[in-house]
């Protein structure tokens, strides 16, 4: 019988996260102050996370040493099985070889604990008492929830309206860890009452509810800002899923001509890919990095690349990177974590750089997807997920077409197991596509081109 599992012993975990900086032919631009639009030093970056997070945040080193009490951690659900597709590839009848990296094993069913316990560990060690941060769908709050805990910190989450309204079990599920958590916009911040004031039926955004984080961070002096995506240190975390597939297809004598994620911020798909994209950098490989992200909110695929704020109050320094603008409010998708105005830093530039590819994919598209994943393969994925799914499929069938046998790696970066309300709806025939126009975008083109340096 061929092996479905592939599966590494502890001693097998990877000891450092890889930073992708110390590789990219061409470095990511500086964030700038609002106000200056001069680079940000460590001193602008103080107040809201603590000293560690910030030099590895600036950081060119290719690798970073995990410390050992956060391997410690990781070893409750590290490292994550890597499977062997085998009930798609037969549905699909498809002679690619398709994999995936199960990363729904973690105690939030998510692949978000991976940085959720270094940045938790790095703020207890300087004294922090609290930490403060949003969520979308809720698995980035119930990873920081469970990694708060872990470390005795407090944990102030504030969660997207609509997700909240959604998805209930995953603020209990944060309530559990001992969390408490608030719908954003909420009557909480002065981000949150503009927002209220303006649009007291708000369903919210990443944007409002990193804000209302932000803001609540600064206002004290125990509590820092925690943030899920998006920042170079989040993406490096998440290198270990990466480094880990590596060293399971070693062992299944493979190696992807395809990686395959979802993009939100980017972690997700920086967290599989980077290891490997390394060896395309270094190496010459010609493996292809897919992100993809919903057509309700396509930054990748139809944004531009500018100097933005990462939140909608501007409250964040100004990145460089694909972007929406802070003030578009994306479409109430299920798909609560993908749905973000920006992308990542690194991320966007590799974009630009053509080191990794974009696609855009609706989301009936993708919970057909996902249905057909569950059925062949016996995990109902997180709404997220579906997304890379649905582009594996793709993939999958041009290969049929072809008449060539690829190798296929994707990220089931969670589980879907408290997003049933989702499937529900689309069973019930309730949710519909969304087709992203260029007056959403013109609309928020003045404001971006504003916050440009001279």
């Amino acid at each position: 019988m061929p092996q479905k599992k592939i599966l590494l012993n502890e001693s097998e975990m990877p000891t450092h996260w890889y930073n992708i900086v110390a590789d990219m032919p061409n470095k990511p631009l500086p964030p700038l102050h609002p106000g200056t639009k001069q680079p940000v030093g460590p001193d602008d970056l103080a107040p809201i996370f603590p000293m560690d997070l910030i030099m590895q945040e600036v950081s060119t080193e290719r690798y970073i040493e995990i410390p050992d009490q956060v391997q410690e951690i990781y070893k409750i659900w590290r490292p994550t099985p890597m499977m062997r597709a085998y009930g798609l590839e037969k549905l699909l009848d498809t002679p690619a070889k398709i994999y995936y990296k199960y990363e729904g094993t973690s105690p939030s069913g998510s692949h978000k604990p991976n940085t959720a316990v270094p940045q938790a560990y790095y703020n207890m060690k300087a004294g922090v008492k609290r930490l403060t941060t949003e969520t979308g769908a809720g698995q980035w709050g119930t990873a920081l929830s469970f990694a708060c805990q872990q470390f005795g910190l407090g944990c102030e989450v504030y969660m997207v309206r609509i997700s909240y309204d959604q998805k209930p079990y995953r603020k209990f599920m944060m309530n559990t860890f001992g969390a408490e958590v608030f719908a954003s916009p909420s009557d909480h911040t002065q981000a949150g009452r503009n927002i209220l004031a303006q649009d007291p039926a708000s369903s919210g955004s990443l944007g409002i509810a990193i804000s209302e984080a932000i803001e609540r961070a600064v206002s004290d002096e125990h509590t820092k800002y925690s943030l899920g995506s998006v920042l170079n240190h989040v993406l490096m975390h998440q290198t270990i899923i990466g480094q880990e597939c590596i060293k399971q297809l070693e062992y299944a004598g493979d190696y992807p001509d395809i990686v395959i994620a979802p993009l939100g911020g980017g972690s997700n798909f920086a967290g599989i890919s980077f290891p490997f994209l390394k060896n395309n950098i270094l190496d010459g490989k010609k493996t292809r990095f897919i992100a993809v992200e919903p057509a309700s909110c396509p930054k990748l695929t139809k944004g531009v690349f500018k100097y933005d704020f990462g939140d909608t109050a501007g409250y964040t320094p100004l990145l460089p990177m694909y972007t929406l603008g802070h003030n578009f409010r994306p479409a109430s998708i299920h798909a609560g974590g993908l749905r973000y105005h920006g992308a990542s830093v690194l991320c966007s530039q590799l974009l630009r750089d053509g080191l990794i590819e974009a696609q855009a994919l609706q989301q009936l598209e993708c919970f057909d997807a996902g249905v057909k994943f569950a059925r062949a393969e016996g995990i109902i994925p997180a709404p997220e997920a579906t997304h890379g799914i649905a582009q594996v499929i793709r993939e999958a069938e041009q290969a049929k077409k072809e008449g060539v046998s690829k190798t296929i790696l994707f990220n089931l970066c969670g589980h879907g197991f408290v997003d049933m309300q989702a499937y529900a709806d689309y069973f019930e025939g309730k949710l519909s596509d969304h087709f992203f126009t260029d007056e959403e975008l013109k609309a928020s083109l003045p404001e971006i081109e504003a916050l440009q340096p001279a």
